[in-house]
């Protein structure tokens, strides 16, 4: 039975949530269609460019993305908090930049202050518009519209490009989120379209190992004297590069609700995690790799094996048992399904089990 997106999602708290939208036409999202032998791999571009758009907009972080060929994956945190602290005019400027107006030949204009002031003097509309900001369902709503009028243009047809509603769950806590991670990173790996990290475009893990490499680089670049005109070409490209993953949140900064968890680590673990789903093998954690894991009281024995299978481990809450348990008494159930995941998940609740 379908539920009310106001059971998973709370607009006015901060929380974490795995977003999945699915094509419903047999016409493919991306990559070459083997039905109709049509190239779609463009559409890549269209969407990671719209979430990059949208994550300087809204009151929102991207933890991770991974752009399939049908579906797409999102792990996003809502910031009503931060929304709240914005003033009148920058509301209005976030919206009328999000909804532009258009000239006579259809191209959006920069919302001018007049504009922005009358938007401002609306106190009712301004409040109602941060809320919007601040909210998931907008951001998936702005997401998925623009796709799907574009791809129905370029497709020459009208109707549904996507399912009716995005899936939606709620990751409550550190371990959820980072299992969750890796599972949306790995999703071209898991399909065998990657062997690699390297070979994982339009997934942010992509984006944060390019980014890395390319700061690795630089360190190195800026010791030298007098670069030629080449190397000064190939320093502009390589800071163009280490600002890739500059829209998704800093695994390094104080608003990474990982802690000791950094981007060095993550990229080990998510490499290493890839290797062994690739090898078909469940692998042994490394010693330098489990403490973190252990730390949000993760099964290492298992981490491969639940990564891989993470989509069907949980339904619309994904955490410890008493989590889930919380919020089924919160909505007056007794129970949510979930159950049997976390204690996959989690180390101790095979124990309470």
């Amino acid at each position: 039975m379908t539920a009310a997106r106001k059971t998973v999602v709370d607009v006015k708290e901060v929380g974490v949530y795995h977003c999945i939208s699915r094509c419903v036409r047999r016409a493919f999202l991306c990559g070459v269609d083997d039905y109709t032998g049509i190239d779609y791999e463009h559409r890549r571009a269209w969407i990671s460019g719209r979430l990059k758009e949208l994550s300087s907009i809204f009151g929102v972080e991207l933890f991770a993305y991974a752009v399939m060929s049908n579906h797409l994956h999102i792990v996003i945190r809502n910031r009503p908090d931060l929304a709240k602290g914005w003033s009148p005019e920058e509301v209005a400027y976030r919206w009328c930049t999000l909804f532009p107006q258009r000239n006579a030949h259809g191209v959006a204009e920069a919302p001018s202050q007049e504009a922005i002031s009358a938007f401002a003097a609306d106190a009712e509309r301004v409040e109602t518009c941060r809320e919007r900001l601040g909210d998931i369902s907008w951001f998936m709503r702005c997401l998925n519209e623009p796709i799907a009028r574009r791809a129905n243009r370029e497709d020459k047809c009208t109707g549904r490009f996507w399912e009716g509603r995005f899936k939606c769950q709620r990751l409550m806590d550190e371990g959820a989120m980072l299992a969750c991670m890796a599972y949306v990173d790995l999703n071209p790996v898991r399909a065998q379209l990657a062997v690699t990290l390297e070979d994982s475009e339009f997934t942010s893990v992509y984006d944060r190992l390019i980014a890395e490499r390319a700061r690795t680089r630089l360190k190195g670049a800026v010791q030298v004297a007098n670069p030629t005109q080449a190397q000064q070409a190939l320093i502009g490209r390589e800071r163009i590069a280490s600002e890739r993953a500059d829209w998704l949140l800093d695994l390094n900064g104080s608003e990474s609700p990982f802690g000791e968890l950094d981007l060095e680590y993550y990229l080990s673990l998510v490499e290493w995690t890839g290797q062994n789903i690739r090898q078909d093998k469940p692998g042994y954690i490394p010693v330098s790799l489990k403490p973190v894991l252990e730390r949000f009281d993760l099964d290492t024995e298992n981490w491969v094996r639940n990564v891989e299978s993470y989509g069907g481990l949980f339904y619309r809450i994904a955490g410890q048992l008493d989590s889930i348990m919380t919020r089924a008494r919160a909505r007056g159930q007794h129970w949510l399904r979930g159950r049997s995941g976390s204690v996959q998940l989690y180390r101790d609740q095979k124990v309470a089990a």
